[in-house]
């Protein structure tokens, strides 16, 4: 692997794919959030952003002029400047490469073919060089050429039908909140990215692979067994809001509160424990829910039943009933309650990072895996920087070069 020259690079500690470099062209999130991921499990990323900066250093709320977002969404990762369109640009373009181990890119299908920089001039510069391509649609198919973001991923994969409210036909189906096609699609590269390289570790004569992961196919890929249903029956599976159509029962219920409790109670003993944990042991020896098919046939009813209970008490202390009888349940979290719950923070699921940038301590979520010899907040090396913070490091100490000004 290619690894980090430069005494006065960031160091990686010692993460898994520490060693492994990696040049990001992505803009947005797909192709920088896979980027993310691999920066988090310690690989070195070089990210290739315009003189103007990545455009998503424009969204959402900002402090002391720096967007919070991207504190995270640039973290681990060095930030270098270039014109992709100029010659200078693409020829350094060309040598990063030649010292890396794979690209990431999103760009719409054609755009680097069309400036110069296609999978085989990269693979000219650097034979063995992993090429991730994210996009909408994908490399080819009828569709390439159309332009997309996250919600047409979950339009066109199957997702945004499902969030529909049962029996609603005059309010669209909600988004689910977050750019979820695009992060399905980065965390989707970043796999193939980590196979790719492995495929290829040990083998001097081995070629780099092109990889094809698009928006579409990202969320298409969780719509669990309705293909084949539908190829076998014609069924065509209806949204059911925040019931399991297949497991009773397991839905969200309203508390005196006003606030919503998710309760997972679908198997038989732990359905008989609920049962008698709602004043209810009737209903757990009825012989129609004596499994979970005849639950799921009696679904209404099930739920009435438990919706009565929840109704009559906050919903912390329904919860804490439910957990003293080892039940499967959790409140509704927003970001506060995730913030300030103490297993999060036990778990440094939710840390505390100084941003020098910004010049104020900032909360950041920890990378979705653990490692053993490393803590979560060891795994965030240094948050995201200005735009072409590592131009001197980049461009003069790994290329060898004068620095871009």
């Amino acid at each position: 692997m290619a690894g980090m020259d430069g005494a006065n690079a960031p160091q990686q500690g010692g993460l898994p794919l520490a060693g492994l470099r990696v040049v990001e062209l992505g803009h947005y999130i797909a192709g920088p959030f896979a980027t993310r991921l691999l920066a988090d499990l310690g690989a070195e990323v070089i990210k290739i952003e315009p003189p103007e900066g990545d455009p998503i250093r424009g969204w959402g709320s900002r402090h002391n002029g720096h967007p919070v977002w991207f504190s995270i969404h640039g973290r681990n990762k060095m930030s270098v400047t270039l014109d992709l369109k100029s010659a200078e640009g693409r020829a350094r373009i060309l040598k990063l490469v030649g010292r890396a181990d794979a690209l990431v890119e999103n760009f719409r299908p054609g755009y680097l073919e069309r400036i110069g920089l296609g999978p085989e001039v990269l693979h000219q510069a650097n034979p063995r060089l992993v090429i991730a391509r994210v996009s909408g649609y994908g490399q080819d198919g009828p569709y390439r050429d159309k332009p997309a973001f996250g919600s047409i991923g979950e339009a066109m994969g199957g997702l945004r039908h499902l969030t529909a409210t049962p029996g609603v036909t005059d309010h669209p189906p909600p988004r689910c909140g977050v750019s979820i096609s695009d992060d399905l699609a980065g965390m989707y590269a970043a796999l193939a990215v980590t196979a790719a390289c492995w495929g290829i570790k040990g083998n001097p004569g081995a070629r780099g692979r092109i990889i094809d992961v698009d928006l579409v196919g990202a969320v298409f890929s969780l719509m669990e067994g309705m293909l084949p249903e539908y190829g076998l029956t014609g069924a065509v599976r209806q949204p059911a809001g925040s019931a399991i159509l297949t497991a009773a029962p397991t839905n969200t219920y309203l508390c005196a509160d006003g606030k919503w409790l998710c309760i997972g109670g679908n198997s038989d003993p732990i359905f008989k424990r609920l049962c008698d944990a709602i004043g209810n042991p009737a209903m757990g020896a009825d012989p129609r829910f004596v499994d979970n098919r005849g639950r799921c046939a009696n679904m209404a009813e099930i739920d009435a039943e438990i919706g009565r209970w929840t109704r009559t008490l906050p919903a912390a202390e329904a919860e804490a009933v439910l957990e003293a009888a080892d039940i499967p349940c959790s409140r509704l979290y927003d970001i506060r309650d995730c913030a300030e719950d103490p297993h999060f923070r036990a778990r440094q699921t939710v840390m505390e990072v100084e941003d020098p940038l910004m010049g104020t301590t900032l909360l950041h979520p920890a990378a979705p895996f653990r490692f053993d010899g490393v803590t979560p907040r060891e795994m965030v090396r240094w948050t995201a920087p200005a735009v072409g913070a590592h131009n001197d490091h980049v461009f003069g100490e790994l290329l060898g070069e004068k620095a871009n000004g």
